[in-house]
């Protein structure tokens, strides 16, 4: 199980952590899963007591004899989880039946993901404002929305066929969304 945890030095034995309630050892980590095993891996993370962020988004399929409304993965064959890395909850995870790896350098160690951007995803779906895919970007200048439903939400300001842009990215998994911030007050970071 996760929980929280500091990091200090002993006295009598320096060098050695001991954990004091107040510092938050969890972090965000991308996990890459099998094809279509987003759902199943998040609910199998979760009955394990392990904080899982799975964004779907709500589409309609049409099919030659029904309409259907399913819920997708935002960003297919990635999940997100909150752990304390070098805890037993790691070995649960990669453990965990349709788990690839970790997202990161090597795939064997994980690269934590900054709480903002998981943070800015989750306004964004639960925003109601229309949004779509994004080719990832490195290059750009960092803004944030003031004011209206966005109002906080941090990410990379371009200009798309004259229209101006926001696009927010987690770098682990190099994918990216997008939203029309004409209107919206903004400021640079």
């Amino acid at each position: 199980m996760s929980g929280t945890w500091q990091i200090t030095e002993s006295v009598s034995a320096p060098g050695v952590a001991v954990a004091l309630p107040g510092f938050d050892a969890t972090r965000w980590y991308a996990i890459r899963t099998r094809s279509r095993h987003e759902k199943v891996v998040a609910h199998q993370l979760e009955s394990q007591g392990i904080n899982v962020f799975l964004p779907l988004l709500s589409e309609l399929r049409k099919w030659s004899d029904r309409n259907k409304q399913i819920e997708t993965a935002l960003f297919p064959g990635y999940t997100f989880v909150r752990i304390a890395y070098s805890s037993g909850d790691r070995l649960r995870v990669l453990q965990t039946h349709g788990v690839a790896n970790f997202v990161g350098a090597s795939g064997a160690e994980g690269t934590p993901i900054p709480d903002d951007q998981i943070e800015s995803i989750r306004t964004l779906i639960t925003s109601n404002v229309p949004f779509k895919e994004y080719p990832f970007l490195r290059v750009g200048q960092r803004v944030r929305i003031r004011g209206g439903s966005l109002d906080g939400l941090e990410g990379l300001l371009v200009a798309v066929n004259g229209a101006r842009t926001l696009v927010i990215s987690v770098e682990p998994i190099q994918r990216s969304l997008c939203v029309k911030v004409d209107g919206y007050n903004i400021e640079v970071i």
